[in-house]
């Protein structure tokens, strides 16, 4: 039980980074941090409670979070490419 409470601390400090980041790059790595603490999470609730249904939502929820910081990072790294052009 108190890996949880460790998990839910660690979880606040990555939301501090993710809301005061200075860069948008801070902030999408912090939210990547805070999936995977949650996907920790889960794992670690499904192994308590002996639920093997839970690492299903586990591994759905690490597949989300891999795929949208994907997307996020080729959007992000797009629009930048795409301003750098417009300037020249």
């Amino acid at each position: 039980m108190i890996i949880l409470w460790i998990m839910f601390v660690m979880l606040a400090l990555y939301l501090i980074r993710v809301l005061k980041g200075p860069t948008i790059w801070d902030r999408l790595l912090g939210m990547n941090l805070i999936s995977t603490k949650i996907i920790v999470v889960i794992i670690v609730f499904a192994s308590l409670y002996e639920t093997t249904f839970l690492l299903d939502f586990a591994i759905v929820y690490a597949l989300m979070g891999f795929v949208s910081t994907i997307f996020i990072a080729l959007f992000l790294s797009e629009r930048k490419l795409g301003r750098k052009r417009g300037k020249k």
